[in-house]
Order: structure tokens, then C-alpha cells, then sequence
């Protein structure tokens, strides 16, 4: 599933800012099932392409090709990532951790970096970045 936001150009510059983005976009999914956001943004941080992907209770997919794709297409040189855990359980798994750095090299092939992958779950929200994962 592919959004394309119209109240452009949104900014997504920083984890305050990208955290208050993505709480109003999870609050829109379904809470018992994983979705991953994705905003593609420019240098500037401006979001130019938002992609959603709704999963299932127990995880969600992470559509490495798809994502990939929409960096070429779109010209994104930054990728902000998002999902929420039904666990309650804000820590990334060892399958968050691993995709998102297979995605971080392949977007790295395209001159894209990720800038962070945010996990929500209830009220709390960690970083990848601010763990030092990314």
C-alpha cells in the first residue's frame, strides 16, 4: 500500500519531528497488526514519497525490494522508517535490526542513507539511530 501525502513539503528534520509524524500515522493503523512507514525524503529532509505496509500480529514485512524501487524512482537521498509493536514491547528485534541494515546497504548502492528507524509501541518510541544501530 503507497501513500502520497499532499500537505507537502512536510520536514522530517529530526527525531522529534519524524516522532510526531509517524505517532499520527501509526494512530491511523491497526494497533493489533505490525505497519511499517516509510518517508522518503530529499536533502533538505522534505518528505517527498510516504509508503505504508500493513503486516500481521506476530511481525511485519519488510518489502526490501519495493522500498528500494521507490528510492530510485523518487530520487530519495533519505529514508525515515517507522513501525509499531502490539507486544507493548518498543525494542527492536533481532529481525528490525537485521533488516534494516540490509536495507541501509542497499540503499547506500543508490547514494540513499537511512536516517533512522523509529519503533512505537504504547507511548514509548526508541531510535535505531540513538541506539547506535543504524
Amino acid at each position: 500500500m503507497r501513500y502520497q501525502r499532499a500537505e507537502l513539503p512536510l520536514k522530517l528534520d529530526g527525531l522529534a519531528a519524524a516522532r510526531t509524524f509517524f505517532s499520527d500515522c501509526l494512530a491511523e493503523a491497526d494497533q493489533r497488526r505490525e505497519t511499517l512507514w516509510v518517508a522518503h525524503v530529499d536533502g533538505q529532509s522534505r518528505c517527498l514519497h510516504l509508503a505504508a505496509y500493513p503486516g500481521e500480529q506476530t511481525g511485519g514485512d519488510f518489502p526490501l525490494r519495493e522500498i528500494v524501487i521507490d528510492v530510485a524512482e523518487h530520487g530519495s537521498e533519505g529514508l525515515v522508517l517507522a513501525h509499531n509493536h502490539p507486544s507493548g514491547d518498543a525494542r527492536p528485534s533481532d529481525n528490525d535490526k537485521r533488516a534494516t541494515r540490509r536495507l541501509a546497504m542497499a540503499a547506500d548502492a543508490l547514494d540513499c542513507t537511512v536516517l533512522d528507524h523509529l519503533i512505537f509501541a504504547g507511548d514509548e518510541c526508541v531510535s535505531l539511530r540513538r541506539m547506535g544501530l543504524l
